[in-house]
Parts: C-alpha cells; structure tokens; sequence
C-alpha cells in the first residue's frame, strides 16, 4: 500500500485531534530511588511561579475539540495545597471544554492525600484518583527509597473516596529482596481497600537513578527473570481471580474502569501535553518539553517555547509505532481499525514477522485482529520489537 495516508484522515480523527489532557506537576518531597521522571525536588518555592507558567502554556492551547480525559502527573501532584490544586483545577477547566463523560485523573502518594484537598479536587472536576502504593511491607518501601509508610494507604483511601469513588494502585514488583508471598500480601492487602483498577509494574533499573547506582555498585541486587515472572504470573492470577480485567500488560480494571486516558497512549491517539517534562502529540507531531522546572518557568515567562525536541516520524514508521503500542493491549491490533489509523495494512507492516511468534503461542491470530497470550505479556517487549521491527 501506498505511504500516503488516504483512509479516514480526517481533521476530526482521534489519532489528530487530541482529546486528552496531560497536565505535569514535578514537585515531589523527595525523588525515589528509581524514578526518572521531571521531578523537582526540594523547590516547594517555586510552586506558585510554575502555575504561573503552566497557567501561560494553557493558555496558549490551541483547543478544537472537547477533552474526554485529563491527567495530572507528576511528581507528586498532591504536593500542592489545597487552594494551589483548586487553582490548577480552575486553569485547566476555564481552558479546555470537557466532554459530558469526562474522566479527571490525578496521581497522589499516600502520605500527602489530606480530606481539604480532596474536597478541592472532586470540587474541579477530579473523578479518579491514581494512588502510588508500590508496597505494603516495609523493607520494599525502604529499597524502594519511597517515604510513606505502609499505614498510610487506608487513611488515604478513606479521604479519597468521601469525594471520589473511583481510585486506582500502583504497585512495583521485582523489588531486591521480595519474595513472592511479599507480592501476593500486597495486591490481597490492596485489594481489601476497593479499588477500581490496579497497576502492577515490573522494577526496572533506569540508567543514571539512585537505584541504578547501587546496584551498579553491588549495593542492592536485583531479582533474576525467573522469580519476576513467578510474581507478574501471580499478579495476574490474583488479581482476574478478584473479577479484574488484564486489559494491558500492566494494568488490571474491573469492567468499566478502565484507564480511559492511558488507552489514548496505548492506541497512538493525539492528545495534549503542558508542563514540566510533558509531550503533546497533535496532528502527528510530537513535542517534548524542556524537564528543567526553572529552564521550563523562564522559557514560558520570556514567550518562548517550552519545547526542546519534536518529531514527526514518516507514515511508514508512525504505523510501526501505532503495531507496536496498540500490541500492548488485550484488545490488540484490528486489521480494520489499524488501516483506518495509519493507511498501511498490518501486513505491510509487519510483514507477517508474526507468524513464528503465532506458532510459538506468543500471538494469535482470529483474521480480524492480533494478540498477545499471556505467555506473549511474559516476553512483551521482545514481542512488540519482533511484531513491528524485526
């Protein structure tokens, strides 16, 4: 098939036509020892300047559809007070049309959930709230480099949903020293708690982070490929046990909680991006901002441009990336909908590149669509890399 997009690339299109919001707050007490995120650590002054600039960059959004998702990430959202998130609420809702079924997100750590800013958040909008437990045992929090405490997570829970029913956890799994029973005891402890979706993410070792320094330096040692599979198989067993759908490789939800602003990135949709670190994804290019908070305030301040990278890969590569993270889901890729999306048939793409990974048990194959079995999610990063790049 031609490269040149002619099948349903209209202006209107979800994947050129954001209709999601992602909106980043850096601030966090402390950086965890594995995160490599934009964070801004121990710059609590510079909060009311950084709304200042992103209420700049807000602005300047040029807007031409409704939002359907917003997502505040950080950082630590939560952080802020409760007049400086009832502020951020009103920039983001003054600027941006939502749609009638909006779904308002917002990270949080247990230790900086307080009732009065959960009343400020449901009172703008805030309908979901995504709570960073990572573990309930005490050792793994503290190789984790995380500050709260296990006993944290209830009186968090218990603030969040006087407002906000729906909430979601976050865990990490394959931390140095955790067992299996350690795991299992996180996710039926988390579970006691209600939550409508729960996100498990393997531990991975970013180069040039605390943890990746120390394991370098033979200071933590990290879990072999055989027990990070005993305990992601686990997950999984427990938590479709408990009713929960494995609707990506690493999130679970109870039927109609999905992560609805998540799918955006997973189907290679547009959105829009503000703040520290952020990228927005309009009209196929995508912009990264700068991740220095004062760099990123004095940019906005001086009329310029927050962005320091942007892209805008060729049609043949933008429908190998849309293969790639649309394979991640349990939904897959429709041949239909994927030719409606790129112009490109999964064939020419792929070109059938996935016939092996069919035969091993890795992919399926119905005619309509391609997934990935269990036992693909196992290896899928090297699946997703086989499917859509050889």
């Amino acid at each position: 098939m031609s490269a040149s997009f002619t099948v349903n690339q209209t202006s209107s299109a979800p994947w050129l036509t954001p209709r999601g919001l992602y909106v980043h707050i850096p601030f966090c007490a402390h950086q965890c020892g594995y995160c490599d995120f934009a964070v801004a650590v121990g710059q609590d002054h510079l909060i009311e300047s950084y709304l200042e600039a992103l209420g700049l960059e807000i602005a300047r959004t040029a807007v031409t559809a409704p939002v359907d998702t917003v997502f505040i990430g950080g950082g630590t959202p939560t952080l802020l007070t409760a007049g400086q998130l009832a502020r951020l609420g009103r920039m983001i809702r003054d600027h941006f049309p939502a749609a009638p079924d909006l779904e308002f997100s917002i990270e949080a750590n247990p230790d900086s959930v307080t009732p009065d800013k959960v009343a400020a958040l449901a009172d703008h909008g805030v309908n979901r709230v995504s709570l960073g437990v990572q573990s309930f045992q005490s050792e793994t929090l503290r190789v984790l480099d995380r500050q709260h405490a296990a006993d944290h997570v209830a009186p968090a829970v218990e603030a969040i949903t006087r407002r906000i029913p729906n909430f979601s956890l976050d865990f990490i799994f394959g931390a140095p020293g955790q067992t299996p029973a350690d795991w299992e005891h996180d996710l039926t402890r988390g579970l006691k708690l209600g939550p409508s979706h729960v996100s498990t993410y393997g531990l991975t070792y970013e180069k040039g982070t605390p943890l990746w320094k120390r394991r370098e330096a033979g200071g933590v040692i990290a879990l072999d490929e055989t027990a990070e599979l005993t305990m992601y198989t686990l997950g999984k067993d427990v938590l479709t046990a408990a009713g929960f759908e494995h609707y990506e490789i690493s999130n679970f939800a109870r039927p109609g909680f999905r992560s609805r602003h998540n799918e955006k990135y997973w189907a290679n949709e547009a959105h829009h991006g503000v703040g520290v670190g952020a990228v927005r994804y309009v009209g196929g290019r995508r912009e990264h901002n700068r991740r220095n908070t004062k760099d990123y305030i004095k940019a906005v301040f001086s009329g310029e441009s927050p962005t320091f990278q942007a892209e805008e890969l060729p049609p043949e590569e933008r429908a190998r990336e849309t293969l790639a993270v649309q394979l991640r889901r349990s939904d897959g890729v429709s041949r239909a909908a994927f030719l409606a999306q790129t112009g490109f048939t999964v064939e020419a793409v792929a070109k059938r590149r996935f016939e092996p990974l069919i035969a091993a048990g890795l992919v399926t194959d119905d005619g309509d669509r391609l997934q990935m079995t269990f036992a693909g999610k196992c290896v899928g990063d090297g699946v997703v890399s086989k499917v859509a790049w050889g």
